[in-house]
């Protein structure tokens, strides 16, 4: 399976993220902020930042006002076999409450696995109920916002073996079921816009996705609410867009 090869802004910062934990690793004693800096290229506002994030994530320790050393969640992701997985399992779920939370919308974790859309994690609740799958996500990547979002991230030719094994069924009055215009709107997204579906899944529900591709494995992250939020759904976006970077990073340890 080919991917198309667009960088996305989460991808920028996983880069960012990763040259700063390399640094971090290295010194086994800890490292300074400045000698972070210095060995990075990363400017100091831009890696206070990253420090910030990295810290709230776990990566890294501040051991003093300017000191940093490496966090119990990157030694957990470090380590091998089951012991990685159970991490990596637990610490996207911690991930996604969070954002779930913070949002006020029920958020998933999808990927695409074998030739098929597959949820392989989410986090809803009471107040922020997930979506109502009342068909198969494995045949509606056509219509809804995680499907499409997988779609961007692959060439042309596995696009049309996907629709050829699951043809583009009209679900509501706003699913896109002409192949050709489908292919000319998911060319033309923009890598760093969140992909939205508004009813074309399902009436009553609006969703956004945005793309956490890790090395060849094609993933995005998403959000759903009910019609009656849709009026937050642009900000939830937004919000969702920058929450990429943390669990891109998580996959990518």
């Amino acid at each position: 399976m080919a991917l198309k090869p667009e960088p996305t802004a989460p991808f920028h910062s996983v880069q960012y993220a990763l040259r700063v934990l390399e640094t971090v690793a290295k010194h086994v004693g800890g490292v300074t902020d400045a000698q972070i800096a210095r060995e990075t290229g990363l400017p100091t506002g831009h890696l206070a930042h990253m420090l910030r994030m990295l810290r709230r994530e776990g990566y890294v320790e501040q051991v003093t006002d300017s000191t940093y050393a490496v966090g119990e969640a990157l030694l957990l992701l470090g380590s091998g076999g089951g012991d990685r997985r159970a991490a990596l399992e637990g610490k996207l779920q911690q991930s996604l409450d969070a954002l779930r939370d913070s949002l006020g919308a029920a958020v998933y974790i999808s990927r695409y696995i074998d030739g098929e859309v597959k949820i392989t994690q989410y986090a809803d609740g009471p107040g922020t109920p997930k979506v109502n799958e009342w068909v198969d996500f494995r045949s509606a990547a056509h219509a809804s916002a995680v499907g499409k979002c997988l779609l961007t991230q692959l060439d042309y030719d596995d696009r049309r073996d996907h629709l050829s094994r699951h043809k583009t069924a009209r679900l509501t009055s706003r699913t896109i079921t002409n192949e050709k215009i489908l292919f000319s709107k998911l060319d033309s997204h923009p890598a760093t816009v969140p992909v939205l579906d508004l009813q074309e899944y399902a009436v009553g529900t609006v969703c956004a996705a945005v793309p956490i591709t890790a090395g060849h494995a094609v993933g995005c992250l998403a959000l759903s609410l009910p019609l009656e939020h849709a009026h937050r759904l642009r900000q939830a976006a937004d919000t969702l867009n920058r929450s990429a970077a943390p669990l891109l990073l998580s996959l990518t340890l």
